[in-house]
């Protein structure tokens, strides 16, 4: 994508801000229509999106303006409509989002550079039994998806995707069985229960690590060991390639500091092999 062309401008705009799916839409369409948005009247733009016109002035006081008009303003001092031939994006709106998540994985690369944090993370896990996971939410299915895994070489995994006071009561139940630390995915938008089910299980004696889109993220202050990865917000709904692919680094973690976790996936192939488990 050509950093000086209008949808660039317009992405660079949109960076750093939380909007929600219904203004990313707005913002989508802007970008789709990088060489007429500063034009655009509040209502066209409502139009082109698919929104209420009242959804498009806060998007503009979302993005730090007094109003719609305003940020028209400043587009057009920033993004003006006239473009040379050539500089027009090179790649589409789904391009752009995987290109999003391909600076996060960089971003990711350059943080394992230091494996002390990830190392501890996986002495941590390794022993705890049992070991708790948690995620709610956006984040349920990656706390799933490392119980899955990290059941085949530890041997009491429990997955904690239910909020609410049930999910201080698993908390207890772990604590109770002799759990020593609990692992937390947690993603924007950060549920309220996450942060106060984080206090509770610090408040019970564990040792909480934490999988965070940032290290400034509102589950970092009940988090003893946070491993932040960016989750991508080019699209209207986020998309969590770091955070999932963190998942699997803890997972190879917890492995080196898991003498039988070897034994355990050896055993489990033969068993699957002896069943015809898997097709291929």
């Amino acid at each position: 994508m050509s950093g000086s062309s209008p949808a660039a401008r317009l992405q660079r705009l949109f960076e750093g801000h939380r909007l929600t799916p219904t203004q990313r839409r707005i913002a989508h369409s802007m970008v789709r229509r990088a060489g007429d948005a500063p034009f655009l009247s509040s209502v066209e733009l409502a139009e082109l999106a698919g929104v209420s016109q009242p959804s498009v002035t806060r998007f503009a006081v979302a993005l730090g303006f007094d109003g719609y008009p305003a940020l028209r303003r400043h587009l057009r001092e920033v993004a003006p409509a006239e473009t040379a031939a050539g500089t027009e994006d090179t790649y589409n709106e789904y391009q752009q989002a995987v290109r999003a998540e391909i600076e996060n994985l960089r971003h990711l690369t350059e943080l394992l550079a230091d494996p002390g944090p990830v190392e501890r993370a996986g002495r941590l896990l390794a022993g705890s039994r049992p070991l708790p996971v948690l995620g709610l939410r956006a984040a349920s299915s990656q706390a799933r998806g490392f119980g899955y895994f990290a059941a085949k070489v530890h041997p009491d995994v429990r997955v904690l995707d239910e909020g609410g006071s049930a999910l201080v009561d698993r908390i207890d139940a772990v604590r109770r069985a002799g759990a020593t630390a609990l692992v937390c995915f947690a993603l924007p938008r950060h549920p309220r229960e996450v942060v106060d089910g984080l206090a509770y299980a610090q408040e019970q004696g564990l040792t909480v690590v934490t999988v965070a889109d940032s290290a400034f993220a509102p589950v970092a202050k009940h988090s003893d060991l946070l491993i932040p990865g960016a989750v991508g917000t080019g699209l209207a709904f986020d998309t969590a390639c770091a955070p999932m692919l963190l998942g699997r680094v803890l997972l190879e973690a917890m492995c080196d500091a898991l003498p039988e976790a070897q034994a355990r996936l050896e055993e489990f192939d033969a068993r699957a092999a002896a069943r015809g488990l898997f097709v291929e």
